[in-house]
């Protein structure tokens, strides 16, 4: 089996997805230093313990995920399940990636970047080819979708995703513009709608989106958390494979949030 450097790894990534850009949520990079060369990755959308024992169970020597650790704001005491999950990662050595807003950001590699390709979505491009974004971050993209109502839409989205979509807005209004941002984006809904579009696409939904929705003729989507975000941890390692020839696998533990 091959193996390489886990710095070397490391910094292959975050040149790749240029951290340094991102002023994020949590640290992005090696979390977590475990054995010394990496062979083969498990990755997943969350570090979870039940990822970190699926990774234990395949012998790994890392785990990659688009949600990590070490989150700002929460309690930084190691107890209970954040405990065990350190301590799993510990126990065997395991090296833990996490790639928060860079993996959401990423011109190909992103979530927001395969979703579109999931979703047949055709994100609008400057002249130079390069992603349409804006709002807070620069996180939201934008595009077009195939002529229909918002329920035909929502019903594919649904199909793709293998989930219900939670549609909110008039179900036969007509929908060809479109703005989206994977996960926990629905409190960007006002860039959304400022920038016209006909409906807004993210993975969770709060209260406020469904009076945003039916008072402002922007229609909303929410696809899942989980939904929307597991493709772009599947285009990183298909990458990390490419170039460096080892074993990259993808587990989808379900999460219906």
């Amino acid at each position: 089996m091959i193996q390489i450097p886990t710095r070397q790894l490391a910094e292959w990534l975050d040149n790749a997805l240029q951290v340094h850009r991102y002023k994020d949520y949590c640290p992005n990079g090696l979390q977590v230093e475990g054995r010394e060369t990496i062979g083969r990755i498990i990755a997943g959308v969350t570090a979870s313990q039940a990822l970190l024992d699926v990774a234990v169970q395949q012998k790994a020597d890392a785990v990659l995920v688009h949600h990590g650790w070490f989150w700002k704001n929460e309690n930084p005491v190691l107890s209970g399940a954040k405990r065990r999950r350190i301590a799993t990662a510990l126990q065997h050595d395991l090296n833990i990636f996490g790639y928060h807003l860079p993996l959401d950001a990423h011109p190909v590699w992103g979530n927001n970047a395969q979703l579109a390709l999931k979703l047949g979505l055709e994100p609008d491009r400057d002249e130079e080819g390069q992603p349409i974004t804006f709002g807070p971050g620069d996180l939201i993209w934008r595009g077009t979708c195939e002529p229909c109502s918002l329920e035909d839409l929502g019903q594919r989205i649904g199909a793709a995703l293998g989930r219900p979509a939670l549609t909110l807005g008039d179900a036969g209004k007509k929908v060809r513009t479109v703005a989206w941002c994977t996960g926990g984006a629905q409190n960007m809904m006002d860039a959304a709608i400022d920038s016209g579009v006909d409906v807004y696409i993210s993975g969770e939904a709060s209260e406020q989106n469904f009076h945003m929705a039916n008072e402002t003729g922007t229609a909303y989507i929410a696809a899942g958390h989980h939904a929307t975000e597991r493709y772009g941890v599947q285009a990183l390692g298909a990458a990390i494979a490419e170039q460096f020839g080892i074993q990259v696998e993808f587990f989808d533990l379900d999460n219906p949030v």
